[in-house]
């Protein structure tokens, strides 16, 4: 399930590995502009635009994100919040309009990926995508 108007091109930041870290760029004062997530060592392409400075969190080792909630308005996710399984947070952007809250339904799931849409200014719709994590997941 995704939420926002969602005009724009599609994004997923699938990738191998797990999650160890976030990244964040906010308009000023305004909507998410973009996100980068870190599978093990390696950052993806950052969704719309890195411009100016991110908000960071790092995972800690066995550490997962368990809860992606926020708020959107007037075609943009304007704010977005990231919840460990350690009950660490990262919370960007501004507290406008409708919320939203994504979490997985089975025990042990953890955010796997987001997808959604961006047009090139900032995020216009987002979705959770959660599951078990394996270590096999990685094997070749």
């Amino acid at each position: 399930m995704a939420v926002g108007d969602g005009s724009g091109t599609e994004y997923s930041t699938a990738y191998d590995g797990r999650i160890t870290g976030v990244r964040v760029w906010e308009h000023s004062n305004a909507y998410i502009r973009g996100i980068q997530l870190r599978y093990d060592g390696n950052w993806t392409t950052p969704v719309c635009t890195s411009y100016g400075n991110p908000l960071e969190m790092t995972l800690r080792d066995n550490e997962s994100i368990i809860q992606v909630s926020g708020k959107y308005y007037s075609g943009y996710i304007y704010e977005i919040m990231f919840v460990t399984s350690q009950g660490r947070s990262l919370k960007v952007g501004q507290p406008y309009g409708n919320s939203f809250n994504f979490y997985p339904t089975h025990d042990g799931s953890e955010l796997r990926f987001l997808s959604g849409r961006q047009n090139g200014n900032g995020i216009t719709s987002i979705g959770g995508h959660w599951a078990v994590y394996h270590t096999s997941d990685n094997a070749p």
